[in-house]
């Protein structure tokens, strides 16, 4: 386009290929070029692109690795030759996988007994329309669960120059929390203890959300656990006139409060040691009183009503 503005403006062609950098030649061509077809003509790309000879085994290889993806490019390589009986080096399979559409991701976990279809019928017909009835102020939505935090080393990972160890403090006392997340504001309501958490835990919080929340709908979104489904809980619940929708059994990912219980895990116990049991407690309940403040922007990101769906075809075949 350059070389076309140029010799627009009356310049020969010796200096035009000196203004845009270009060979006489080049400037012929590109004119020539020009007026076979205008624009368009200069507009196309014409070289000559070298085509793998994988792509003619694209179909197989594509099906075997949909059904047993490799776990490292060596194994790639090995199987395709196989599969082919072409061999190639790790970079040119690398970058083969990679033009067919696969990606090198880690795998996610769900429970062996979940059941997509029904996860995804309850999402879209109990879950989805009190989640939308929320973000237009007619009702209160709550995640509720319950986090152990054990007084232990919890292990991550660190950009360092060698291994790290932490130290592990001995016994088995916990900080127990359970929490109540709002879906929307992400506000959270806590009851804690160091004991266990039970029915009259459940009971305590849902007066704490009904006292704020009188003259709305409220619905408490929670998984099957017994204390949670117990007589006491739901006549309570009645008389509160909140509402207990249950999650489909073995749903994790439908629970939004999944997300922050992680999120304080990453920020305050990974790789780190608290020397005694009340410096990790209030560790932990500094961060969790933080979510509205220090923590705000990065739950807004996290705390999307945006839930993981799963399809037969990403389930790992036994």
């Amino acid at each position: 386009m350059e070389v076309m503005w140029l010799k627009s403006l009356g310049y020969k062609h010796n200096k035009v290929a000196e203004a845009a950098s270009v060979s006489p030649k080049t400037v012929t061509r590109i004119i020539k070029s020009y007026n076979e077809g205008g624009l368009e003509k200069l507009r196309e790309i014409n070289f000559h692109k070298h085509k793998s000879k994988l792509i003619d085994h694209k179909g197989s290889i594509e099906a075997y690795f949909r059904d047993y993806p490799p776990s490292s490019i060596s194994e790639a390589v090995n199987k395709i030759e196989e599969i082919t009986g072409i061999k190639r080096s790790p970079t040119q399979v690398r970058k083969f996988l990679k033009s067919i559409g696969l990606r090198y991701l880690k795998v996610g976990v769900v429970p062996s007994k979940a059941n997509p279809q029904e996860q995804e019928t309850f999402k879209d017909n109990e879950l989805m329309p009190r989640l939308e009835e929320a973000k237009c102020g007619k009702r209160q939505v709550f995640f509720v669960d319950a986090a152990h935090f054990v007084y232990g080393a919890f292990l991550g990972f660190l950009w360092c120059f060698c291994r790290v160890f932490i130290k592990s403090p001995a016994g088995r006392k916990r900080f127990n929390v359970l929490g109540a997340l709002n879906a929307v504001s992400h506000q959270l309501i806590t009851v804690t203890n160091t004991t266990y958490i039970n029915a009259l835990s459940v009971c305590d919080l849902m007066r704490q959300i009904a006292v704020q929340y009188v003259r709305i709908p409220i619905t408490l979104v929670l998984d099957n656990a017994r204390y949670q489904k117990c007589a006491l809980v739901q006549e309570l619940a009645k008389s509160l006139n909140i509402e207990l929708l249950y999650l489909p059994s073995y749903s994790p990912n439908l629970n939004l409060i999944e997300r922050l219980w992680k999120f304080v895990k990453k920020k305050c116990l990974y790789s780190k040691y608290y020397s005694d049991y009340n410096r990790f407690e209030v560790a932990i309940q500094d961060c969790l009183d933080s979510t509205h403040t220090k923590h705000k922007k990065e739950l807004e990101t996290l705390l999307t009503l945006k839930f993981q769906s799963f399809t037969e075809d990403q389930l790992m075949a036994a």
